[in-house]
């Protein structure tokens, strides 16, 4: 997951490109900016679409449904503040992979009632991206996930590789992160320590 400091590095697009091939169909890019104007954020999915095609991977729009649409990109992801699932999906029909994100069963339940995909849950950890949040820890997933049913839930929020093995036994089916993999010394490095944890809890990838 991207943030508007990520996008506004010179270098972005190269270390989008070897963040895909290390991590293949294994990776999903997802590209948010709330404040990055939407042409930017156009051009740079434009030029990562053939590296996804080619590596296998994928390319989710945080909230900007037009740019998805225009870029055939794999999905939408939705906040709290988004449109409904339910209305996306009456625009979309199942030619997009749309996703929501919950912060505890209520928000988990609607998100499956209107046809979520899958679902971020967070935030479980302390992070710097939702400061003065209180986090919910693997509870919070545990809690989420018998009223998710089989909508695959995803954490995010402070997942060092570390933690992967904690949220995945909680029920989530892989993980979200922002500064794990753009923060690090070594994009690729860190994508693949990320790996290494989901397949060791025999988690699907994201």
């Amino acid at each position: 997951v991207t943030d508007d400091g990520v996008l506004a590095r010179q270098n972005i697009t190269g270390v989008m490109k070897t963040v895909f091939e290390t991590g293949g169909p294994d990776v999903a890019l997802h590209i948010r900016g709330p404040s990055t104007n939407g042409r930017k954020i156009h051009e740079l999915v434009t030029k990562m679409r053939p590296i996804a095609d080619a590596t296998g991977g994928s390319l989710f729009l945080n909230d900007r449904l037009d740019i998805a649409l225009t870029t055939g990109a794999d999905g939408v992801h939705l906040g709290q503040r988004s449109f409904p699932v339910y209305t996306v999906r009456q625009l979309v029909g199942r030619d997009l992979t749309v996703g929501a994100s919950v912060h505890d069963e209520s928000e988990s339940a609607i998100a499956k009632e209107e046809g979520a995909d899958y679902a971020f849950v967070g935030t479980l950890f302390m992070t710097p991206s939702h400061d003065g949040i209180e986090p919910g820890g693997v509870s919070l997933m545990l809690r989420v996930c018998p009223v998710a049913g089989d909508m695959p839930l995803l954490g995010i929020g402070g997942i060092t590789p570390e933690r992967v093995g904690s949220v995945l036994a909680a029920g989530a089916k892989g993980v979200a992160v922002i500064r794990g993999v753009w923060n690090a010394e070594n994009p690729c490095d860190a994508v693949r320590a990320y790996l290494s944890e989901l397949n060791l809890g025999e988690g699907e990838h994201s």
